[in-house]
C-alpha cells in the first residue's frame, strides 16, 4: 500500500501544531489551533504507526506535536478539565504513550490533568459520564470513545484499579438504553432527563442510527477492553459478547459492492444517502483489530478488509498531484434546534469533505492491523 505511505507522509509534511491539515473544523471556522479530539485521533494514529514501523519520525512528529500544548506543570494549553467536554479527554490517550517512550515527566503530570475532569465529569441517574455540560443530562455514542479507553487505562496504571468497574458498568447501560432490540443498531444519543428538543418523550432517544457514533461506540468497547485487567475476564467477556452483537447487527447493512456502509446505516436505498469513509474506516480497523486480539473470529476478519479495500477503492484518488481521501462527514450532532435535529435530512446536510482527521485517522489504525497481520505471517 505504497499510495497510503505516501498519503500519510503528505499529510504530515504540510502539518505543524499551529495549523495541522487534517483539522478541517478548524480550518473553515477560522480558530486558533487547540487541544481537541480530531487532533488526538491523528496523533494517537501516528504513534501506533511508531510501533509498527519503528520509524522514528512518527514519534519525533508526534511528541513535537503534544509538547507543543503541554505545558511544564502539566497543564494544557487551550483545554480546561472544568469545561466538562468528553470530546477533549481523547487527546489525553496519546500521553501514556509518549509519556513512556520520551520520559517526559510534563507529559505524566498532563495525564492527571486530563483525568481531573472525569474525577469532576457530571452523570446522568445511571453513572454515565454527561457527554458534555452544555448539553446536560445526555450520553452520546461518541463520548464512550472520548473517555473510556483512557478511563480504564489511567485506573489501571495509575490509580490501582479502582474505579474499573464504574467505566465497565457505563458501557452496559448504554447497552440497556440506547440499543434497539429490533435490529441490535444503537441510536445516536440519549436524554436522561427527556427534555432535549430532539429525543422522544419516551425514551429519551434520538432518531437515527448514524454510522459514526456506531464506530465510535465499536471503537471503544474494543480498546477498552484492551486495556482491562486480568482480573476483571468474567466483565471481560461480557463486554465482548455486547461488541460481537453489536458486529453481527452491523454486517446485514454492510454494501456488499464496495464493504462500506451508509452515513444512515439501515436507510441506504434513501436518497441522498451516501456510502461514508470514516464510520466505514472504524469499523474496519475495529473488526480486524478484534479478530487480532480474540474478540472475534478469524472469519470476522474479510469483512473488515473489504471495508478498508472499498474505501481506497472508492475514495483515494489523486487530485492536482495531490493524494485526497473523500466521503468523510464532517460532524455531526445533537443541540441547536434550527441546525443539529437528529432527522435524516439533518445527517444529509452536514457537509462532506476530503482528508478530514475522523476518516483518514482510521483508515491508518485500519491500515496498520493488516501490517501486523502481515507480519505475523511471515
Amino acid at each position: 500500500m505504497k499510495i497510503l505511505d505516501n498519503y500519510i507522509d503528505q499529510l504530515l509534511e504540510k502539518s505543524t501544531p499551529q495549523a495541522p491539515v487534517w483539522n478541517i473544523e478548524k480550518i473553515k471556522s477560522g480558530g486558533k489551533s487547540t487541544w481537541n479530539y480530531i487532533d488526538g485521533c491523528m496523533i494517537k494514529a501516528v504513534i501506533e504507526l511508531y510501533h509498527i514501523t519503528g520509524n522514528k519520525k512518527y514519534l519525533e512528529f508526534a511528541d513535537s506535536f503534544i509538547n507543543y500544548f503541554v505545558n511544564e506543570d502539566g497543564s494544557i494549553q487551550s483545554y480546561d478539565p472544568k469545561e466538562y467536554n468528553l470530546d477533549n479527554v481523547n487527546a489525553g490517550k496519546t500521553l501514556f504513550d509518549l509519556y513512556k517512550l520520551t520520559g517526559r515527566e510534563k507529559y505524566r503530570k498532563a495525564i492527571d490533568t486530563v483525568y481531573s475532569q472525569l474525577k469532576g465529569q457530571p452523570r446522568t441517574s445511571t453513572g454515565n459520564f454527561w457527554h458534555k455540560m452544555i448539553y446536560p443530562n445526555q450520553i452520546w455514542m461518541d463520548g464512550l470513545y472520548m473517555a473510556q479507553p483512557f478511563y480504564m487505562q489511567y485506573e489501571v496504571e495509575y490509580n490501582n484499579k479502582a474505579n474499573c468497574r464504574d467505566s465497565y458498568e457505563q458501557f452496559l447501560h448504554v447497552y440497556d438504553l440506547m440499543r434497539d432490540t429490533r435490529n441490535g443498531l444503537y441510536y445516536h444519543a440519549y436524554d436522561d432527563s427527556r427534555e432535549a428538543f430532539w429525543c422522544d418523550p419516551v425514551t429519551g432517544l434520538s432518531d437515527n442510527f448514524w454510522l459514526r457514533a456506531l464506530g465510535w461506540y465499536a471503537m471503544a468497547l474494543v480498546d477498552t477492553m484492551e486495556v482491562m485487567p486480568e482480573e476483571m475476564a468474567e466483565e471481560k467477556a461480557r463486554l465482548g459478547a455486547v461488541y460481537k452483537e453489536l458486529i453481527d447487527a452491523m454486517l446485514p447493512y454492510q454494501d456488499q459492492e464496495s464493504g462500506m456502509w451508509y452515513q444512515v446505516v439501515n436507510r441506504g436505498r434513501i436518497q441522498p444517502n451516501y456510502l461514508e469513509t470514516s464510520g466505514s474506516a472504524i469499523f474496519a480497523y475495529a473488526i480486524m483489530k478484534s479478530v487480532r486480539l480474540g474478540y472475534l473470529d478469524e472469519r470476522y476478519f474479510a469483512f473488515g478488509r473489504k471495508a478498508f479495500d472499498g474505501i481506497c477503492e472508492k475514495y483515494l484518488s489523486e487530485e492536482n498531484g495531490e493524494l485526497q481521501l473523500g466521503g468523510i462527514c464532517l460532524v455531526a450532532g445533537l443541540g441547536n434546534k434550527e441546525m443539529r435535529e437528529g432527522t435524516f435530512d439533518y445527517y444529509m446536510r452536514e457537509p462532506v469533505v476530503k482528508n478530514e482527521a475522523k476518516g483518514v485517522a482510521p483508515l491508518i489504525l485500519a491500515y496498520i492491523e493488516i501490517m501486523m497481520r502481515e507480519k505475523a505471517e511471515r
